[in-house]
């Protein structure tokens, strides 16, 4: 490309997380295991851990991941189930995400054609987006199924120790309940030691994706956020298994330090640095590609990164410490893994959603921590969680010094409102305003 400044090269991880993602989808396919009935969940708590993997019959299907993959791989037939979910009276103000997955449900078949694996077994997602409850729901009223929940906890203002111990507590006993009913409903026994064994590679796995986004703060960035999207959620939201996530991403922790020390770059004429706020419109990615034509790079969002970095006073970054979120803890009975592994912030499981209300400054910092010269929101008309306050962190990112631009779209899994050929022309806009050319 004309005016590359650093070397290229293709990710040596990248076959593995392909084959990493082919075989979660495979096995959400798949209804028996070992010649043994899997009863297939929805959704999942807040406990982050894959608790699943203690279940020997159990399969979890997340609507995220695999809402986003249908409109990314095969618009045409996620719009037709998005279609068929409307007609059944899900407006489109409800989750593109939620809406490809029902849709897919009530056509009876997947983007393959295989038939659709039918849930068993609901657990919503407590969240600041609607429609994450709302999904339980359409679960339950599709069929007569199990559903269980967990409380949102959270409050506003000064932090209160005491208060989030209480929270703690709350969401805890909401988590081992779900597990002892499960027991119950199921006939089998939650395997205490994988619950242990996963706790520990958790750990290992947290470590080494706040390391890969920390790598991602230098100059220049050796992963784009693109690169981000294809493999933040394995070992996450897309189950992999213990052990299996934490070998993966120390793989791709290694690849991703490496390529820092020899400056071996995720776009070779980086020469302005991007933010996000959100997930992106999942049919639409080319958008990124578009952008390194102006050798524009994105570092990723609060969706997509670690957010565990903070600038101290002497310009410093560190960190982010919780003030009761014990990091030392012996873990020798299951309430002892609950306690551990349900978050780390006892105000929110989101809290990149509702950073207006508990740090208003946090994209300002994101900005700050990554070195962004810009920032890029879209202003979805669902999804409520998606959008909230971001004229609001528009407006402090302006006043901090950095460009921003706003764009409209329908919400990252429903193509519908978003006018793509308009979208490419404020990208142009917006470039050639702060006095950028395409390269190409």
């Amino acid at each position: 490309m004309k005016g590359q400044l650093y070397e290229t090269r293709p990710l040596e991880f990248w076959q593995l997380a392909k084959d990493l993602r082919k075989g979660y989808d495979k096995s959400i396919a798949e209804k028996s295991v070992s010649n043994r009935k899997k009863v297939l969940g929805n959704g999942t708590t807040n406990f982050v851990i894959d608790w699943q993997q203690a279940f020997p019959a159990i399969q979890v299907a997340e609507d995220n991941p695999v809402g986003a993959m249908m409109a990314s791989q095969d618009e045409p037939f996620a719009r037709k189930a998005r279609l068929a979910s409307e007609a059944r009276g899900w407006g489109r103000e409800i989750c593109g995400y939620h809406n490809n997955c029902w849709g897919a449900q009530f056509l009876g078949r997947t983007a393959d054609g295989k038939p659709f694996p039918e849930r068993d077994f609901t657990v919503p997602f407590p969240c600041v987006c609607d429609s994450h409850v709302k999904r339980g729901q359409q679960c339950r009223d599709y069929k007569p199924i199990a559903r269980w929940t967990n409380d949102f906890t959270m409050y506003t203002g000064e932090r209160d120790e005491k208060r989030e111990e209480a929270l703690l507590v709350h969401r805890n006993f909401n988590t081992l309940k779900l597990l002892n009913e499960m027991e119950y409903v199921f006939g089998q026994k939650c395997d205490d030691e994988i619950l242990f064994e996963m706790a520990r590679s958790y750990t290992e796995l947290a470590q080494y994706r706040r390391d890969v986004s920390y790598f991602m703060t230098f100059k220049p960035s050796p992963l784009s956020v693109k690169d981000m999207y294809s493999l933040f959620q394995l070992g996450g939201l897309a189950k992999l298994g213990p052990g299996v996530a934490a070998n993966f991403w120390k793989q791709v922790r290694d690849e991703v330090e490496w390529r820092v020390q020899n400056k071996i770059a995720a776009v070779g004429n980086e020469r302005f640095r991007w933010i996000e706020a959100h997930p992106p419109s999942w049919h639409f990615l080319k958008y990124y590609r578009y952008m390194e034509r102006y050798g524009a790079v994105c570092l990723g969002s609060q969706y997509s990164q670690s957010t565990d970095f903070e600038i101290q006073p002497d310009g410093t970054m560190k960190v982010r410490e919780y003030p009761v979120y014990p990091t030392d803890m012996e873990l020798t009975t299951r309430e002892d893994v609950v306690r551990y592994m349900t978050t780390p912030d006892p105000r929110s499981p989101h809290h990149f959603k509702i950073d207006e209300y508990l740090r208003p400054d946090a994209l300002n910092e994101f900005a700050e921590v990554y070195k962004a010269d810009g920032a890029l929101f879209g202003l979805w008309r669902a999804g409520v969680g998606c959008a909230i306050t971001r004229k609001e962190q528009a407006a402090r990112l302006r006043n901090a010094g950095y460009s921003v631009m706003l764009y409209e779209g329908a919400q990252p899994g429903d193509r519908v409102d978003l006018d793509e050929k308009r979208f490419l022309e404020q990208l142009d806009t917006w470039m050639e305003s702060l006095g950028f050319q395409m390269l190409e």
